[in-house]
């Protein structure tokens, strides 16, 4: 087949082609430096807070509270360094979970090797994480909370509004950071209402540009800024801005608030499609979360690995996931199934099945056409994959 059908969106989106043309009209006039005060800088400073005031009404919060990044990676490494190394008042001790993203879960590695502590929280079996076992873990030094809203792999939902409301009636001074990067413009989710301090988003996973992404601080959050220069994003992020991107992204940003309710709607009766579809295979093994994101689909296959199983699709014109994309490149076992208890077999055959707004039920069937191929053939061949 020479037509491919990505289905690997929650590894990033094609962009939207309103989002191409506003990122090559803005290039094509504007090449200003918004830190300049001559009539070009200036244009390009505008253009720069409007987009900034599009971000904010797109999560309902402050222009000021926006801080623009070179991604979601950057956005977590931010909000867990900035808290812990800004901190004056002895708290060096975070509580995260055992099933977050690289870019946490390496964050608090690192501040680990200063000093810092970490408590990783196991998730329950459907990989959501079990708000009563996650305020058990913090502590009097207890400085930050960082969760994610939907996990990149499973699409297991975790209890933010929850977590938020009970941790701050624990403790008001420990922080709530949350990655949303998977949640924005699939589920709703009021950051003032769930009392979140700290929210990360990237905009290639809503179909804007590669290479920018924000961060919510809540206004009097103080961060320790983790890049040095000219004061720019409020000091917490130097660095002349990349101002055709963040136009680009606000627009994407926007569009996603914008179509969330029937975006999601879609997806989930696609996912609902795709879920029937992997019960009716013995050999399959659907992951289910108690609470499902509406654009993700996972399941394992016994037996095999899941580089097979990724390319044996891919051979019947389906791109999809193993594990996370950061993580699609390693033979080893998930991090994530592996502390929802599963055994190897099952740790090293994940697959992930992500759905877009572009998708079509033609596509849809498909996949699922595909997927029934893919299982009678490798059925037969499960466990030589280890030999």
């Amino acid at each position: 087949m020479s037509v491919m059908l990505n289905f690997d969106h929650a590894a990033s989106t094609p962009a939207h082609p309103d989002v191409i043309r506003t990122i090559a009209e803005v290039m094509a006039v504007h090449s200003g430096n918004p830190s300049s005060i001559h009539r070009s800088g200036e244009a390009a400073s505008k253009l720069l807070e409007r987009s900034r005031e599009v971000c904010a009404e797109a999560l309902d919060v402050k222009p000021g509270e926006i801080v623009f990044t070179s991604g979601a990676t950057e956005s977590n490494n931010l909000a867990i360094k900035g808290v812990m190394l800004g901190r004056s008042d002895g708290r060096r001790h975070i509580v995260t979970t055992q099933i977050e993203h690289s870019s946490v879960y390496e964050s608090c590695r690192q501040l680990e090797s200063l000093g810092f502590e970490t408590t990783y929280v196991q998730p329950e079996s459907d990989g959501t994480v079990s708000t009563d076992r996650l305020l058990a873990a913090v502590r009097q030094d207890t400085a930050l909370v960082s969760i994610m809203h939907v996990n990149n792999e499973t699409g297991a939902v975790q209890p933010i509004e929850e977590i938020g409301r009970r941790l701050k009636s624990l403790d008001s001074r420990v922080l709530l950071h949350v990655d949303g990067v998977q949640g924005f413009g699939r589920l709703a989710l009021d950051l003032k209402a769930a009392s979140i301090d700290l929210y990360s988003v990237s905009a290639h996973k809503i179909r804007g540009p590669r290479g920018v992404g924000l961060l919510f601080v809540r206004e009097g959050v103080r961060l320790f800024p983790l890049l040095s220069g000219g004061g720019q994003e409020g000091g917490l992020r130097a660095g002349t801005e990349n101002v055709a991107s963040i136009v680009g992204a606000a627009k994407a940003f926007r569009l996603a608030a914008e179509g969330r309710t029937e975006r999601a709607a879609k997806m989930k009766a696609f996912r609902d499609t795709l879920v029937k579809e992997v019960r009716l295979h013995q050999a399959l093994t659907l992951t289910e979360p108690i609470k499902p994101a509406p654009h993700i689909v996972h399941f394992t296959f016994p037996g095999l690995k899941s580089q097979v199983i990724l390319h044996t699709l891919e051979e019947l014109g389906m791109l999809v996931s193993a594990q996370s994309a950061c993580a699609a490149k390693t033979e080893k076992p998930s991090r994530v199934l592996s502390a929802m208890g599963r055994e190897r077999e099952h740790a090293t055959s994940g697959i992930r099945l992500s759905l877009g707004d572009e998708h079509t039920q033609e596509d849809i069937r498909l996949l699922s056409e595909a997927l029934d191929k893919a299982v009678r053939r490798l059925a037969p061949l499960r466990g030589e994959s280890d030999n």
